[in-house]
Protein backbone atom coordinates (compact mmCIF):
# COMPACT_ATOMS: atom_id res chain seq x y z
CA UNK A 1 0.00 0.00 0.00
CA UNK A 2 1.49 3.70 -0.56
CA UNK A 3 1.61 6.49 1.61
CA UNK A 4 -1.52 8.21 0.44
CA UNK A 5 -4.03 4.35 0.12
CA UNK A 6 -2.57 4.72 4.51
CA UNK A 7 -4.06 8.62 4.75
CA UNK A 8 -7.39 7.68 2.54
CA UNK A 9 -7.39 4.55 4.88
CA UNK A 10 -6.68 6.32 8.06
CA UNK A 11 -9.32 9.43 7.11
CA UNK A 12 -12.19 6.77 6.73
CA UNK A 13 -11.32 5.09 9.81
CA UNK A 14 -11.28 8.55 11.77
CA UNK A 15 -14.96 9.07 9.54
CA UNK A 16 -16.59 6.04 10.64
CA UNK A 17 -15.59 6.55 13.92
CA UNK A 18 -16.88 9.83 14.63
CA UNK A 19 -19.99 9.44 13.06
CA UNK A 20 -20.63 5.76 14.64
CA UNK A 21 -20.21 7.74 18.36
CA UNK A 22 -21.65 10.91 17.36
CA UNK A 23 -24.85 10.21 15.51
CA UNK A 24 -26.53 7.91 18.74
CA UNK A 25 -25.21 10.89 20.60
CA UNK A 26 -27.17 13.37 18.55
CA UNK A 27 -30.72 11.56 18.28
CA UNK A 28 -30.72 10.53 22.07
CA UNK A 29 -30.10 14.30 22.71
CA UNK A 30 -33.35 15.33 21.88
CA UNK A 31 -35.07 12.47 23.65
CA UNK A 32 -35.83 11.55 27.06
CA UNK A 33 -34.90 7.40 27.70
CA UNK A 34 -37.11 5.47 29.72
CA UNK A 35 -36.02 4.64 33.23
CA UNK A 36 -35.56 0.87 32.20
CA UNK A 37 -33.32 1.72 29.42
CA UNK A 38 -30.96 3.93 31.88
CA UNK A 39 -30.86 1.54 34.45
CA UNK A 40 -29.59 -1.44 31.40
CA UNK A 41 -26.99 1.00 30.39
CA UNK A 42 -25.09 1.15 33.73
CA UNK A 43 -24.46 -2.75 33.35
CA UNK A 44 -22.48 -2.05 30.26
CA UNK A 45 -19.18 -0.99 31.95
CA UNK A 46 -19.34 -4.16 34.35
CA UNK A 47 -20.10 -6.46 31.37
CA UNK A 48 -17.79 -4.77 28.86
CA UNK A 49 -14.83 -5.19 31.59
CA UNK A 50 -15.56 -8.51 32.52
CA UNK A 51 -15.43 -9.83 29.03
CA UNK A 52 -12.03 -8.44 28.47
CA UNK A 53 -11.16 -9.69 31.99
CA UNK A 54 -12.12 -13.43 32.79
CA UNK A 55 -10.40 -14.83 29.47
CA UNK A 56 -6.95 -13.35 30.67
CA UNK A 57 -7.69 -14.87 34.14
CA UNK A 58 -9.26 -18.06 33.30
CA UNK A 59 -7.31 -19.05 30.08
CA UNK A 60 -3.81 -20.52 29.55
CA UNK A 61 -3.07 -20.94 25.42
CA UNK A 62 -6.78 -22.02 24.48
CA UNK A 63 -7.65 -23.89 27.49
CA UNK A 64 -9.52 -23.53 30.56
CA UNK A 65 -7.34 -23.23 33.60
CA UNK A 66 -8.72 -23.35 37.24
CA UNK A 67 -5.66 -24.63 39.05
CA UNK A 68 -3.85 -23.43 41.97
CA UNK A 69 -1.27 -23.36 39.23
CA UNK A 70 -2.58 -20.64 37.35
CA UNK A 71 -0.49 -16.96 38.36
CA UNK A 72 -3.25 -14.49 36.66
CA UNK A 73 -5.91 -16.35 38.57
CA UNK A 74 -4.01 -16.29 41.95
CA UNK A 75 -2.59 -12.48 41.42
CA UNK A 76 -6.17 -11.57 40.43
CA UNK A 77 -7.47 -12.91 43.95
CA UNK A 78 -5.84 -10.28 46.28
CA UNK A 79 -6.94 -7.35 43.41
CA UNK A 80 -10.39 -8.02 43.98
CA UNK A 81 -10.23 -7.63 47.79
CA UNK A 82 -8.70 -4.27 47.63
CA UNK A 83 -10.45 -2.93 44.76
CA UNK A 84 -13.87 -4.28 47.05
CA UNK A 85 -12.81 -2.66 50.15
CA UNK A 86 -10.34 0.43 49.33
CA UNK A 87 -11.80 1.04 46.27
CA UNK A 88 -8.76 2.69 44.98
CA UNK A 89 -7.41 1.78 41.56
CA UNK A 90 -3.72 2.46 41.44
CA UNK A 91 -3.24 0.17 44.53
CA UNK A 92 -5.32 -2.34 43.01
CA UNK A 93 -2.83 -2.17 40.25
CA UNK A 94 0.04 -2.10 41.98
CA UNK A 95 -1.23 -5.11 44.53
CA UNK A 96 -2.09 -7.36 40.84
CA UNK A 97 1.57 -6.47 39.83
CA UNK A 98 2.81 -7.29 42.85
CA UNK A 99 1.08 -10.59 43.64
CA UNK A 100 1.48 -11.86 39.65
CA UNK A 101 5.16 -11.24 40.51
CA UNK A 102 5.12 -13.55 43.44
CA UNK A 103 3.27 -15.99 42.42
CA UNK A 104 4.61 -16.37 38.47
Amino acid sequence: MTIENYALLILLMTLVTYVSRFVPIFLLSKSNMPAWLIKWLKYIPVGVLSALLAPSIFMTDTHLNLSVNNPFLLASIPCFIVAIVRKNILLTILVGIVAYMIFA
